[in-house]
């Protein structure tokens, strides 16, 4: 099954199975570098999943032997380095404030291309295998669910390179683990496996290899897409919206939710559906 509005890339590829998408890290050759045409096509891609009405949960997973190694330095080096200010408005090319502004938007521009994940309103699962290293980490703690294979190999690399991780897993991270677990392999940019990733809870589910993990996530996928789109898509902006609220904001937060959405075809059709002895059968209206 294809959608034809969803954006095509080069290096990203989308898959569907009823209401379930999986995106593809589709460049194995470089064992899923992300190149700029990466970071400027995936945020189209996720904006579309999100906007497109057939699709209710998304499956994040890579070809190759390897999830991502994470951002392609041969292609950013130059500009990590500096960059060329060059375009830069009020700045003399190759002036340190011209450089610095240049190099600032470069960074926004980047976290934009993982806040799709967070912003999406359909739930995401990370599936990884392989080498999940660096901005893979920014990627999967974006996700809703992250799945793992045993043989994954993850890291914070940054501090190894010089420089500090800057496109979201500083703000995400200390949200999913232990403050302790943040701070060591922050710190030490160490590489852990699937078990300790388990273990710290960045991970929830480890299993065989990489068929089996891709399976592992689509089978949750295919779960949730069978619930109520408007239920599930609600559960996660409640949950997003609780997250800086006291608990008596964040109650005040999902009544107000429910009382604008709960009067609904699909709640009607849960009831209807569980009286009658059926499954139910839902439309999103």
């Amino acid at each position: 099954m294809s959608r034809s509005h969803i954006p095509s890339s080069d290096v990203i590829s989308v898959g569907f199975d009823g209401h379930v998408a999986t995106v593809w890290l589709d460049r194995p050759e470089k064992r899923n570098a992300l190149a700029p045409d990466f970071w400027e096509d995936f945020p189209m891609i996720m904006r579309a999943l999100s906007a497109d009405n057939e699709t209710r949960a998304i499956v994040i997973a890579a070809k190759g032997q390897s999830f991502t190694v994470g951002i392609d330095l041969k292609a950013f080096g130059p500009t990590l380095m500096g960059g060329d200010s060059s375009q830069v408005s009020g700045h003399e090319p190759g002036s340190d404030v011209g450089r610095r502004m240049a190099l600032y938007r470069k960074v926004k521009e980047l976290q934009a291309t993982f806040n799709a994940i967070a912003e999406c309103s359909k739930p995401v699962i990370a599936a990884v295998h392989g080498h999940c290293i660096g901005a893979g980490i920014d990627l999967i703690t974006a996700c809703d669910i992250r799945y793992t294979a045993a043989d994954a190999v993850f890291s914070v690399r940054e501090t190894k390179i010089a420089m500090v991780a800057d496109v979201g897993t500083m703000q995400r991270l200390p949200k999913i683990i232990n403050p302790g677990y943040v701070a060591e392999v922050v710190y030490t940019g160490k590489d852990f496996g699937a078990t300790e990733a388990h273990t710290m809870g960045l991970v929830t589910r480890v299993v065989l290899d990489a068929d089996a993990v891709v399976a592992e996530a689509q089978a949750t996928a295919h779960n949730i897409a069978a619930n109520s789109p408007l239920a599930v898509q609600g559960t996660k902006a409640v949950l997003a919206g609780g997250e800086n609220r006291s608990i008596e904001e964040a109650l005040d937060y999902v009544a107000l939710w429910n009382a604008a959405f709960i009067q609904s075809n699909d709640f009607t059709e849960a009831i209807t559906s569980f009286i009658q002895k059926r499954s139910p059968e839902f439309t999103g209206e």
